[in-house]
């Protein structure tokens, strides 16, 4: 309409969706800063419109051709192709391949499992990196940026669970208290967090990082991490470029580890969904989210990409 994309809701046919094995009534969906850009029409992530984004989707197997599902079981669906170029969540079905989806684990209803959603997952994802990499809580305090986004909320959430020390970093300084309900024990701005020193090393403070923006933040990060410390990196909201030195890995031992959560294994999604419901499971989760239905979602779709949303925002259909 006049080369600007508008979001309706508009019935269709299940015979409109694409292949796959398995068709979900989903029940729950969340939103996430790709769904903000597909809805924007930009190409990067949806490529033909009309388009119906969601990137995740937790409901009912309503029929499957996949002897691994039968009707009536709770599943969730993160990643793949899923509401990129594949109809998405925000749909009361959806049909896809039965390699896509994960098994609800006990200790997590669907409306739990969409307060996490993709960004919870990537929030777990990067913890046990962190774990996996040696960061312990006794090797000094952690720092999440982009803390106020649904990724870093979520990583405060869960690290301050297990006992670290949390330092978060959001352009948010009205979201202090926020923070400090999720177990952040100091908040830093934005401007703190990035070094225009051009120094190549700072004071060694972080034993780790859970960096969900990129640029300048995640180059100050590594040069601020100690010795044998980890950086985890899964966002790009500030930037996609590293201006960084190869000193904190060569002087310090600093890992930098990559987290993808879109084309995991699916053995290493389920075990990842037990983690959540068990040892990682968050007991203030409802803190963490806004419940909106189908016709509040184009103006929450805007304000995601405006930077406006806090926590985790569930959709349900």
């Amino acid at each position: 309409m006049d080369g600007k994309y508008v979001s309706t809701i508009k019935e269709r046919n299940i015979a409109d969706l694409p292949d796959g094995e398995v068709i979900i009534n989903v029940k729950y969906s969340s939103l996430n800063f790709k769904d903000g850009l597909s809805s924007a029409g930009n190409k990067g992530v949806t490529r033909n419109f009309p388009h119906t984004p969601g990137i995740d989707a937790a409901g009912i197997v309503a029929e499957s051709s996949d002897e691994s599902f039968k009707a009536g079981d709770e599943v969730i669906v993160t990643g793949y192709d899923l509401g990129m170029n594949t109809s998405g969540g925000f749909s009361e079905y959806i049909r896809v391949p039965a390699g896509w989806i994960v098994k609800k684990p006990e200790g997590l209803t669907l409306r739990e499992a969409m307060i996490y959603g993709t960004a919870g997952f990537t929030s777990a994802l990067s913890v046990i990196k962190l774990q996996n990499a040696g960061v312990t809580p006794e090797k000094g305090k952690v720092i999440v940026t982009g803390s106020t986004g649904g990724v870093g909320s979520v990583a405060v959430a869960m690290l301050a669970k297990l006992g670290f020390s949390v330092t978060g970093v959001t352009g948010k300084p009205e979201k202090a208290e926020f923070l400090k309900s999720l177990g952040a024990d100091e908040i830093i701005t934005r401007e703190e967090a990035i070094d225009e020193s051009k120094r190549p090393m700072l004071k060694g403070i972080y034993a780790g990082t859970v960096d969900t923006v990129g640029g300048s933040i995640l180059a100050t990060a590594l040069k601020a991490t100690a010795y044998e410390g980890a950086v985890t990196t899964c966002g790009l909201t500030q930037a996609v470029e590293l201006n960084t030195t190869v000193f904190p890995f060569i002087l310090r031992g600093v890992s930098l580890l990559g987290v993808d959560s879109v084309e995991l294994p699916l053995a290493t999604k389920q075990e990842t969904w037990r983690r959540i419901a068990t040892d990682l499971k968050l007991e203030n989760i409802e803190d963490l989210a806004v419940d909106i239905s189908l016709e509040e979602l184009p103006e929450y779709l805007g304000m995601i990409l405006k930077g406006q949303t806090a926590g985790r925002v569930v959709v349900k259909i």
